[in-house]
C-alpha cells in the first residue's frame, strides 16, 4: 500500500536512474539506506572519534557506533510519531527506512579527530571556501570522491534530510560552521525544486532552522544521543566523577528541574545503574517530542515541510544542561585539549605538506614525490583552479580515519617510522 506522506517529488533523484536487473522490492528510500550502510565512508566511521579517540579503548563510542545509535533514536521517534499524531495513519506517515538513512548519514563527512579535527579543517581551508562536516556529507552523497559520475544518486528527501544547514559559504563567511560550501548552491535548488527562499527565510538562523521533519527528527536524535552517552562514556573514562558532579553543580545557578536531574545522575552513580539511566532518559527524550502542522514554505510541494517538531522545554533544558555537563567536565580537561592541540598539529602538517605540492604548484615536475594515490594525484593535476586542489586535498584529510591520519603523519615525519612493507 502507497504511503500518501510522500510523492514524485520526494523520490525523485538528480542522476539517471540505475538500470535494474529486475523489479526491486525495496523503496526508494530503503535503497538510499542500503547504499549508505555499504558505503565505505559509512565503514570508515568505525574509526573516527566521537568524544576519546577511537582504538583507545572498545568501550567508547565512535562516530559509527554514535551514527547506529542515533538511527535507532529516529526510527523510534518517527514510530511513535506515527501512533500518537492526529492525522497520520499507516498509509500517511512518516517513513523509518528513510528517517534510519538520514540519521546513519548525518556524520558521513566529518573528519578524523572528531570537532577537533573539523575546526582544524575550517581554519585550513577558509581561503577555499572552508570545511564544514554537514557539507562534507553533502558532497559524499552527492558524488563520490574523485569520481563524480559515480555518486549514490541519492532521492530530494534523503538530501534534505541531511541538509542541517542552507546558508551558504559566502553568505557568512566569518562563521566557522553551520553553512554548505559555495559550490553546493545547485543543491539547494534541487532539495526545494528551483523555488526561490522567501525573504522571511535570510541567509544565517533563519534559513537553517528551515527542515523537513526528518532532518528536524535526526537532529533531535543526535542531540539526545550525544548529550547522553557523551556522559555514559565520560563516566566510564573517569573524567565525571560524583565528587565533579557536586563540586561542579555547586559552582552553578541551576533550577530545581536541573538540580533534580544532576541528583538522579548521581544517585545512578552510586547504584552503578548509569546504563539503565541512559536508557530511560532516551525513552523521556523520546516522549518529550511531538509534531505540529505548520504552513511553511515548501508545503504545497511536500508533506514533509508541512509539520514541526515540538520538544518539551524542561527536556530541551536537559538536553542542554547534559550538554554543558560534558563539555566543562570532560572537553575542557587538559588531557583532551592536549590531544585535540596534537591532532590540530598533525592535520596541519599534513595540509601544508601536500598543498605545497599539490595546491601551490598546478604543475610539479616529473619527478616530484607522489604522496597520494596515483587516481587522486592525477585528478588535481589536471584541475587547473587552485581552490578545486585544495578542495580535493581536504576530501583526502577528511576521509582519513584517525589511525591512518596518525600513521600518515609519522611516515612522513618520523625517522624512525615506517618501511617498504608499511603498506596503509
Amino acid at each position: 500500500m502507497p504511503n500518501t506522506f510522500y510523492n514524485a517529488f520526494d523520490v525523485e533523484r538528480p542522476g539517471r536512474q540505475r538500470p535494474s536487473s529486475g523489479e526491486d522490492y525495496r523503496s526508494p528510500f530503503q535503497i538510499d539506506r542500503d547504499r549508505i550502510i555499504h558505503s565505505a565512508a559509512f565503514r570508515q566511521l568505525q574509526s573516527k572519534t566521537q568524544v576519546f579517540f577511537s582504538g583507545e579503548y572498545d568501550f567508547y563510542r565512535t562516530r559509527l557506533t554514535h551514527s547506529i545509535e542515533v538511527a535507532q533514536i529516529g526510527r523510534s521517534l518517527a514510530a511513535r510519531l506515527n501512533q500518537v499524531t492526529p492525522g497520520l495513519s499507516p498509509e500517511r506517515q512518516i517513513d523509518s527506512d528513510l528517517v534510519e538513512a538520514v540519521c546513519l548519514a548525518h556524520d558521513l563527512g566529518h573528519p578524523p579527530f572528531g570537532h577537533a579535527g573539523e575546526r582544524t579543517l575550517h581554519r585550513l581551508m577558509k581561503p577555499y571556501g572552508g570545511f564544514e562536516g554537514n557539507a562534507q556529507t553533502l558532497r559524499l552523497l552527492a558524488s563520490t570522491l574523485f569520481n563524480p559520475s559515480r555518486g549514490m544518486n541519492p532521492t530530494r528527501a534523503l538530501i534534505d534530510g541531511v541538509l542541517k544547514y542552507k546558508t551558504l559559504f559566502e553568505e557568512v563567511p566569518d562563521q566557522r560552521h553551520h553553512y554548505i560550501y559555495q559550490d553546493q548552491a545547485g543543491w539547494l535548488e534541487f532539495v526545494t525544486g528551483k523555488k526561490p527562499f522567501p525573504d522571511s527565510l535570510t541567509p544565517g538562523k533563519a534559513r537553517n532552522a528551515f527542515k523537513s521533519i526528518e532532518c528536524q527528527i535526526m537532529d533531535w536524535a543526535d542531540d539526545t544521543a550525544y548529550s547522553l552517552n557523551d556522559i555514559s562514556d565520560g563516566i566510564e573514562a573517569g573524567f565525571i566523577t560524583i565528587d565533579k558532579i557536586e563540586r561542579w553543580a555547586e559552582a552553578g545557578d541551576m533550577s530545581e528541574d536541573d538540580s533534580a536531574s544532576i541528583d538522579a545522575l548521581i544517585e545512578a552513580m552510586r547504584d552503578d545503574q548509569v546504563e539503565a539511566f541512559v536508557g530511560r532518559e532516551i525513552g523521556q527524550f523520546i516522549a518529550a517530542a511531538s509534531l505540529e502542522a505548520d504552513d511553511r514554505f515548501l508545503a504545497d510541494q511536500s508533506e514533509r515541510h508541512r509539520w514541526s517538531l515540538v520538544v518539551s522545554p524542561m527536556v530541551k533544558s536537559r538536553c542542554k544542561l547534559f550538554k554543558k555537563l560534558s563539555y566543562e567536565l570532560v572537553f575542557q580537561t587538559r588531557q583532551l585539549q592536549q590531544l585535540e592541540r596534537k591532532s590540530d598539529f598533525i592535520l596541519t602538517r599534513l595540509f601544508e605538506t601536500f598543498g605545497d605540492l599539490y595546491i601551490a604548484q598546478s604543475k610539479p615536475g616529473r619527478d616530484h614525490f607522489r604522496l597520494l594515490p596515483e587516481a587522486e594525484e592525477s585528478l588535481i593535476l589536471a584541475e587547473p583552479e587552485e581552490a578545486k586542489r585544495a578542495r580535493m586535498i581536504c576530501d583526502h584529510l577528511a576521509r582519513l580515519t584517525d589511525g591512518l591520519a596518525s600513521r600518515t603523519y609519522k611516515r612522513l615525519f618520523d625517522a624512525d617510522y615506517g618501511s617498504i612493507l608499511d603498506l596503509v
